[in-house]
């Protein structure tokens, strides 16, 4: 992991871990849901193929940025959910990024969030840096108020993600690097 000044944050059930960390895994088949009832595609990591276990980190929204292995130069934003999805009651924490396409780009539709509509790319490689914790994760009554969330939550994100960019856009260091650099390894320390 690489050194941080991001620190442990309390939520209500849990700690957030010091940020940012690395998922690398490979996409899977989730439930749709994303896709079908929210019409909010999302990549579901692999928890067999993952570089490390999704027990251990808490439930909530995160965001952060996301590389696919077939698009290496291709710098994703993600708002990222980790946990059980409560309103639909998994019963497997799952991690689910929704990558966030630039301004501009054709996958975005012109909703109040952009939110991104991207091809499928199941079998491939993610690697996957949350940088930030947004807020916890919450059962919601019906898919509206669900779908109106999940939207706020991808015009946060997106508005972290840059913020983030622009904070270190001349940044040189090895967190930095780290975060946006897909080829880098996994548990890198400066």
């Amino acid at each position: 992991m690489p050194p941080s000044t991001a620190t442990a944050e309390s939520t209500d059930n849990n700690t957030v871990p010091a940020l940012p960390i690395r998922l690398t895994s490979t996409v899977v088949k989730g439930f749709n849901r994303g896709s079908k009832d929210l019409g909010i595609p999302t990549a579901n990591l692999s928890r067999t193929h993952c570089n490390q276990s999704f027990d251990q980190l808490p439930c909530g929204i995160y965001w952060g940025f996301a590389r696919i292995e077939s698009e290496p130069t291709n710098l994703y934003k993600a708002a990222i959910s980790i946990g059980y999805n409560p309103t639909y009651g998994n019963e497997s924490k799952t991690v689910e990024p929704h990558f966030i396409a630039g301004e501009g780009n054709p996958a975005r539709t012109a909703s109040m969030c952009g939110e991104t509509v991207l091809r499928d790319f199941y079998g491939e490689k993610i690697w996957l840096s949350v940088v930030g914790y947004l807020r916890a994760e919450l059962p919601f009554e019906g898919l509206d108020k669900l779908r109106s969330a999940i939207k706020h939550d991808i015009v946060n994100s997106e508005a972290l993600c840059n913020e983030y960019l622009r904070d270190h856009s001349d940044s040189d260091d090895s967190e930095t690097s780290w975060v946006l650099n897909a080829s880098a390894p996994d548990d890198i320390v400066a």
